[in-house]
């Protein structure tokens, strides 16, 4: 038994000594008036990107942590060493080598991605050399405040920011749904004239600002000259995809109640408000179409995100049991190269994203899709850990699977929502989005809801080629000739 115990006794001293000599770093934030900080702080680390904290988790694979903090003052010191989140190994075993090195201390003020977000405090990258010496510490000191980003208007592109009482309330600070209008030259050159807005919504990641100082005009939907209205879906949870949410709020009735009015209020428009969107955007517009049906002339969809839950990028969610490995023990993939060979598994994207924890891709779905914990978080579908499905979870996701909505409620919805939606997708999507599309493609023929599917060659970046894109702007000004004439 003393044999026993010294022998743990030694294990017990040899493990604090090599705790005490984990690999480590500190950080502490300087800017003047920031005040005591809580929430969360994280650490980037990559080996080729000059600025890691701007990489987009899972498309890149790079060493992250993340560590959460009560009431840091300015100066003072916080550590990073084993005991932070970390992917993919704790600090002590990332690959010894040369890194650039950002530290953010995400305020969480209202921006999508956690190293853009304005009013977040960082640091410009140094570079560390991390060697098999552990005991050696590295100190960031982050002075840089991330400020909101300016728009500078041109005779053409417009900035418009409409306050939003609705998302106000929800996020309990002064909230508002932004947009870039784009005018077509004929705004000035025919001042009686009335022209048809075109709702264009970016894919996950878009912005907005993207048109500042832009010398351009609206490009017609086939030859009908329109007002486009670009808009990126950006909120705190990821891409808001204008649904109302249990953790992002009424996104969908801000817009289609605050924002729409006000573009109608500002600019010459008719009757007619079209929708279109690749990717996210994409299946923003089936959602909006499919929901207001009465608000939306018709929409245009182009490769959207899944759309029917019996392939969320080929898992069946109904199904499955876990989002890492199908029933087989196969890894699940998020994205493919041509559809075909593995670019990131499900389990490296959600890993990723489990360190920085919001404003990405995946756990973008859980802030739409899930209920809302006591805590102000989004419930997750999968078990960060094993990646089980939640089925509790999954039943609160069931509203948002389009397919589902649709067959459920046809008979309702038919009068209003008849012949008004096109689908469109590569054949060859790196995530595997064509799988759902076709899915939804039966289930609308059965309905004979005449809805157009229409599939190309290419994946989500080079299925948009000019025949593409001319095929979906032809039946939106069909429908919108249906629409003038009708009236």
């Amino acid at each position: 038994m003393k044999r026993i115990n010294k022998t743990l006794l030694l294990f017990s001293a040899s493990m604090a000594c090599l705790q005490a000599m984990g690999q480590k770093f500190t950080a502490s934030f300087t800017p003047a008036g920031a005040g005591n900080f809580s929430g969360k702080v994280l650490l980037y680390l990559s080996k080729e990107s000059k600025s890691p904290k701007d990489n987009m988790p899972g498309v890149f694979s790079f060493p992250c942590f993340s560590i959460g903090v009560k009431n840091v003052k300015p100066g003072q010191k916080v550590v990073f060493d084993d005991a932070a989140v970390s992917y993919p190994t704790p600090l002590s075993d990332i690959e010894r080598g040369t890194y650039y090195a950002q530290v953010v201390w995400d305020r969480n003020e209202g921006g999508r991605a956690i190293g853009e977000s304005p009013g977040n405090i960082y640091n410009k990258a140094i570079v560390v050399n991390i060697t098999k010496d552990r005991s050696k510490s590295f100190d960031i000191v982050c002075g840089e405040v991330i400020t909101e980003p300016s728009f500078t208007e041109t005779r053409f592109v417009k900035e418009l920011k409409s306050p939003s009482a609705l998302l106000t309330a929800f996020y309990k600070r002064p909230t508002s749904v932004n947009a870039a209008v784009i005018l077509p030259k004929e705004y000035f050159s025919q001042p009686n004239r009335k022209f048809p807005v075109l709702y264009w919504i970016s894919g996950y990641g878009g912005d907005y600002h993207n048109y500042s100082g832009r010398d351009m005009t609206s490009d017609p939907i086939d030859t009908t000259a329109c007002i486009r209205v670009f808009l990126d879906g950006n909120c705190p949870g990821g891409h808001s995809v204008y649904a109302n949410s249990d953790n992002n709020g009424p996104w969908g009735d801000a817009l289609t109640k605050e924002l729409i009015p006000l573009v109608e209020k500002n600019y010459r428009t008719n009757a007619a408000r079209l929708l279109t969107g690749h990717s996210s955007g994409g299946w923003t517009v089936l959602w909006l179409q499919t929901h207001y049906p009465t608000v939306f002339t018709a929409c245009w969809s182009s490769s959207p995100d899944p759309v029917d839950f019996r392939s969320f990028q080929q898992i069946d969610l109904y199904s499955e049991k876990n989002m890492y490995y199908a029933k087989d023990s196969t890894m699940h993939l998020a994205a493919t190269i041509a559809g075909r060979y593995p670019w990131i598994t499900m389990k490296t994207m959600c890993a990723m994203e489990h360190v920085i924890s919001r404003g990405e891709q995946m756990h973008s779905f859980n802030f739409v899709f899930s209920a809302r914990n006591a805590d102000g978080t989004p419930r997750s579908l999968w078990n960060d850990a094993t990646g089980d499905i939640d089925p509790v979870t999954f039943e609160h996701w069931k509203n948002y699977d389009i397919s589902l909505y649709l067959r459920g409620n046809w008979q309702q919805i038919k009068p209003d929502l008849q012949g008004k939606i096109r689908v469109s997708v590569g054949n060859q999507d790196n995530f595997l989005l064509n799988y759902a599309v076709r899915l939804l493609d039966g289930e609308m023929k059965k309905l004979d809801a005449g809805f157009v599917f229409e599939y190309y060659p290419g994946d989500h970046f080079t299925v948009s080629t000019p025949e593409y894109k001319a095929a979906g702007y032809r039946f939106l000004e069909q429908k919108y000739n249906e629409l003038v004439t009708k009236n």
